[in-house]
């Protein structure tokens, strides 16, 4: 299991200029490190998941890709254009987001808790958001690549415009930190590996039968339910920017309520970190 060095945390304290004087208790126990500061301590994690992940979750973003390129072609045969053809490829395309940054995601943390990776972590002088944020940031960052490209390949498959796809530049953050708060805290809470994974794939099936199937051809019950999963908002800013015409104020409403989840949701993750460190 890698993990972050405890030189690259110690390094990044002493660039943020923190106090890097060993500090011990009143009854002669060894110096402790000096604690890293939030942004520094990020970074760290940041870059050490990302060394990570490119060597293991290369592979499987092809996969993400090509599912969601796979479904755009099945559901070519059944949709023609217009409203049902813009949710189709702004679900494909924001599904990629889910697969790595709520499936993985969820997978990663469980197997962290259960083989005590977490215990590595909580030696270290790294504050438990930077954790979070660091892991969930390096998966969400590999989402990228396959989004767009799902995106321009659904686009010219459908025959929708792309003159907005710069659009994608919000959709994948915002939704990514929405998906990968989800993934984390579901990883961490889940009481063993098994059920981790197994909650990562529910998550997932949620995003693509919420996600990429048209809202207008389903029940109302489910239609309800699909406003709860965060990524139906990336999914609705997206499909209003093949719009000859976006109502802007209505995509950047969509955009906003991905990241008020997404706070919302790296705090419970967070807090689910620091539940499950201490057990």
């Amino acid at each position: 299991m890698s993990a972050v060095s405890a030189e690259a945390v110690t390094a990044g304290a002493v660039r943020s200029g923190g106090d890097t004087r060993p500090r011990s208790g009143g009854d002669g126990a060894a110096p402790l490190a000096p604690r890293a500061k939030l942004l520094p301590a990020l970074a760290a994690v940041y870059r050490a998941q990302l060394s990570r992940a490119r060597v293991a979750r290369i592979p499987l973003l092809f996969v993400a890709t090509f599912q969601s390129v796979g479904i755009m072609i099945m559901m070519r045969g059944v949709v023609d254009g217009g409203a049902e053809a813009r949710a189709v490829v702004a679900g494909s395309s924001v599904l990629v987001v889910a697969f790595v940054a709520l499936n993985l995601l969820a997978q990663y943390f469980g197997q962290l808790r259960a083989s005590g990776g977490l215990d590595h972590y909580a030696t270290l002088p790294v504050p438990p958001a930077a954790v979070v944020l660091g892991a969930a940031g390096a998966y969400a960052s590999f989402t990228v690549p396959g989004t767009a490209v799902t995106a321009v390949v659904g686009s010219a498959l459908f025959g929708l415009p792309m003159g907005h796809l710069w659009v994608l530049a919000a959709v994948v953050p915002l939704s990514g930190a929405a998906l990968a708060g989800l993934g984390a805290a579901l990883g961490l809470l889940a009481p063993r590996q098994e059920l981790a994974t197994l909650c990562g794939q529910l998550g997932m099936s949620a995003a693509l039968l919420l996600g990429v199937l048209p809202a207008a051809h389903m029940p109302a019950p489910i239609a309800y339910a699909r406003d709860l999963l965060p990524s139906t908002y990336g999914v609705e800013a997206l499909a209003r920017s093949f719009d000859a015409r976006p109502d802007w104020a209505v995509v950047a409403a969509d955009l906003g309520v991905c990241a008020a989840v997404g706070v919302v949701s790296l705090a419970a993750a967070t807090w689910a970190y620091r539940r499950a460190a201490v057990r």
